[in-house]
């Protein structure tokens, strides 16, 4: 190839890469360190996996079963409406509920975001937050409207209103990701009588709290409530997640969604892992009576929370400080500093098994 070629090849992979937009040209989702890159880089083989909020826990049985029994049926494409799944959720939640399904709860919450907003919408936030909410509505040209929590990372349902009254749709956490904040149900009812469009109540991590929204859907038409099999489930990999959505709205939802989103195997795991619950009773008294521990036993200041985490203020050493020395020690957490609205000197701790929770404490309380 002649060096003149050279210059036209490199001119026209410039002119192409022009194609991509700009907010996708920066940023992104940031992802925590991977456990064989500490590993690597330390030289330690005792991990404690504390950055992503996953369930330490391997699956149910009756979850590892199932889908592992729909592998032989893997040629086939699955049920585009999920009719055994959301036949498994109203068992387990009720049937008077109406449920739509994703890959994961971001699946959820891009395929709602489609549903919803054409270019140029507004899009409410409240911050800091999970940071999916954003990319989500970037991707659909959305005017993105930040209403920041308090100083207690508390909800100011008046400010909601005033920032969110008009916009298609709103997105919530509680409890929030990664401050851990539970908002008060009045607080949620106020909000959703006095805004015009659709609240996406982001319930994660929901079953570790002693709240229950679930009673809502009944009363209000434009409360979604995002649920998730990744946490107390224990199917992260799976990527499975679903909403309770009001009666109106599933249709649209569907027109919206990805032909085939949700794989076969991951459905039937999750169906699997539904009917075991016991495995959920067990999951949250263990991160219950850890989570009293971190907040007792961590010699910085933790955040009240009702999730499978917590969020610590380790200043003086900002977030990335922190994660930095832990990692050291074989314990990998997650730095706040990416999160809109926080200050670099938190860092997000998971609730692990217990002999990587003896390790982040002996490990934070060195420091």
């Amino acid at each position: 190839m002649t060096r003149e070629s050279k210059r036209d090849r490199s001119g026209k992979e410039a002119s192409v890469q022009d194609l991509v937009r700009s907010c996708y040209r920066s940023g992104g989702y940031v992802f925590a360190s991977k456990a064989e890159d500490i590993s690597e880089k330390y030289g330690t083989t005792r991990i404690a996996r504390l950055a992503s909020n996953e369930n330490p826990r391997s699956p149910p049985e009756r979850a590892i079963e199932q889908g592992c029994r729909a592998l032989a049926d893997a040629n086939r494409y699955p049920d585009e409406t999920m009719r055994s799944l959301t036949k498994a959720l109203r068992l387990y939640h009720g049937n008077d509920y109406s449920f739509v399904t994703g890959v994961g709860m971001d699946g959820v919450i891009e395929t709602l975001t489609r549903t919803l907003v054409d270019p140029g919408d507004g899009v409410a936030i409240s911050t800091p937050t999970f940071s999916f909410y954003r990319l989500a509505a970037l991707a659909q040209a959305a005017q993105v409207v930040e209403i920041p929590r308090g100083p207690d990372f508390s909800v100011d349902p008046e400010l909601f209103v005033r920032k969110a009254g008009k916009v298609k749709i709103s997105f919530l956490c509680s409890p929030n990701n990664p401050t851990g904040t539970v908002t008060p149900i009045p607080d949620i009812e106020h909000i959703l009588t006095h805004i015009d469009g659709i609240l996406f109540l982001d319930c994660a991590y929901v079953e570790f709290s002693d709240t229950d929204y679930r009673p809502l859907m009944q009363e209000y038409t434009n409360l979604v409530i995002g649920r998730t099999m990744s946490k107390v489930f224990a199917l992260a990999g799976a990527r499975v997640g679903y909403a309770f959505v009001p009666s109106w709205l599933a249709p649209f939802y569907l027109r919206a969604s990805t032909p085939f989103v949700l794989n076969a195997i991951s459905a039937q795991a999750a169906i699997g892992a539904l009917e075991e619950r016991s495995f959920v009773d067990e999951t949250i008294a263990h991160a219950r009576y850890w989570r009293k521990r971190y907040e007792d036993e961590i010699k910085y200041p933790v955040f009240p929370s009702g999730a499978n985490f917590v969020m610590v203020d380790v200043a003086p050493f900002t977030g990335d400080e922190m994660v930095a020395l832990l990692a050291e020690q074989g314990v990998i957490v997650r730095s706040c500093a990416s999160f809109t609205g926080l200050a670099n000197k938190y860092i997000r701790v998971s609730i692990g098994l217990d002999r990587e929770n003896e390790q982040f404490l002996a490990a934070i309380n060195s420091i």
